[in-house]
């Protein structure tokens, strides 16, 4: 087992530039603190620090575990603040996983009625559909938005409520929306630059059939699997882009954007995706209360 004292001696030995200088702010001795880090070296196998002029540098492996170590004790010092706020009961914590390619633009409107939360404490993980589902059942998370309902398995014991079915529109900034592309729409989409989601969305595949029914054809320059990053680019005059009617509302605020045209025929859904545990949580019951209505 790794001895996290001798990391953290190693760690600040690294930090101070030298015995010591780290032997000053531990207060102790050097000798101390130098076979203390030979342990670890031991242990590990490795040399991490080698002389340096008057002072020490990290060999290769020495930056692995410096890179390591500076995570681990950064998110230590944290531990005294959370635990004290915990105590307290004043925070209100909400952990939500977002399933890669559902439009962050749409999640945000979903939680925005709980944004205004004295002392909110939000906590947004971002990956793949099913290591969020394992993360939920674990009741690491609270809530799971996904373009999907979860899969039926009563080892999970989840449960689905759909939220969001919302039709797609088009927006691109006005050097790209001239009135001419507005009247002509959507065949004007094969006259400007697109940018799409990419295939991690549940709503591309649904894109790709709507163009070929349409019979469109249209030039690609970029794809992105964040909604709200694809936003930025079509604000900053890359292309045209597609966002749910729902989430264009955060479109809104980016200055610029002008509506293009309608898809109604191809629409998102944003799925919420709750354990039994978060059934109760009275933020989680907000948002899907507000989505509802």
């Amino acid at each position: 087992m790794l001895n996290y004292r001798h990391l953290y001696y190693f760690w600040v030995v690294t930090k101070e530039g030298g015995f010591a200088r780290a032997a000053e702010r531990l207060d102790m001795a050097v000798q101390t603190i130098s076979a203390q880090v030979r342990e670890l070296e031991k242990m590990l196998g490795h040399q991490l620090l080698k002389p340096a002029g008057r002072g020490v540098a990290m060999t290769e492996a020495g930056q692995a575990a410096f890179a390591r170590a500076e995570e681990i004790f950064q998110l230590g010092q944290l531990i005294p603040d959370e635990v004290r706020e915990a105590a307290s009961g004043k925070i209100a914590r909400l952990a939500v996983g977002m399933s890669d390619g559902i439009s962050k633009l749409a999640a945000h409107a979903l939680l925005e009625p709980v944004l205004a939360t004295p002392s909110l404490r939000l906590v947004c993980h971002e990956g793949e559909f099913e290591q969020l589902l394992a993360e939920l059942a674990l009741h690491h998370l609270d809530l799971v938005l996904a373009g999907q309902p979860a899969p039926r398995n009563p080892d999970l014991r989840l449960t689905s409520e759909r939220l969001v079915e919302s039709p797609v529109e088009w927006y691109g900034p006005a050097a790209h929306v001239h009135k001419a592309d507005v009247n002509q729409f959507p065949q004007s989409l094969d006259r400007l630059p697109v940018l799409l989601p990419t295939g991690h969305s549940a709503l591309r595949p649904a894109l790709d059939r709507w163009f070929e029914a349409q019979g469109l054809r249209p030039r690609i320059v970029g794809e992105f699997e964040d909604s709200a990053l694809l936003a930025v680019f079509a604000a900053r005059g890359l292309g045209v882009f597609p966002v749910s009617r729902f989430g264009a509302s955060d479109v809104g605020l980016m200055r610029g954007l002008r509506l293009l045209g309608r898809s109604p025929d191809v629409k998102e859904e944003i799925h919420a995706i709750r354990s039994r545990r978060g059934q109760h949580h009275p933020l989680v019951l907000q948002i899907i209360a507000a989505a509802r209505s």
